[in-house]
């Protein structure tokens, strides 16, 4: 969908959760907490629901992808 935006928070390898937009190379911000993430997401795009990449294992061995937050 044109104009559509989108905001993700990511696990990074080096610990911690960053804020991306779609594309970017760098992450607007960074968190120690998935919480936390979600808070800056949603006070740099308060009208958008942040994706959010999933953590946790499911029963079958590997985490889900996104989850709206």
């Amino acid at each position: 969908m044109i104009g559509k935006k989108q905001i993700f928070i990511e696990q990074r390898e080096e610990g911690g959760f960053a804020v991306r937009r779609p594309n970017a190379e760098r992450a607007s911000a960074v968190a120690p907490t998935q919480a936390e993430a979600i808070a800056i997401a949603r006070q740099m795009e308060p009208n958008v629901r942040p994706d959010v990449e999933r953590v946790r294992h499911t029963s079958q061995g590997h985490p889900d992808q996104w989850r709206k937050a």
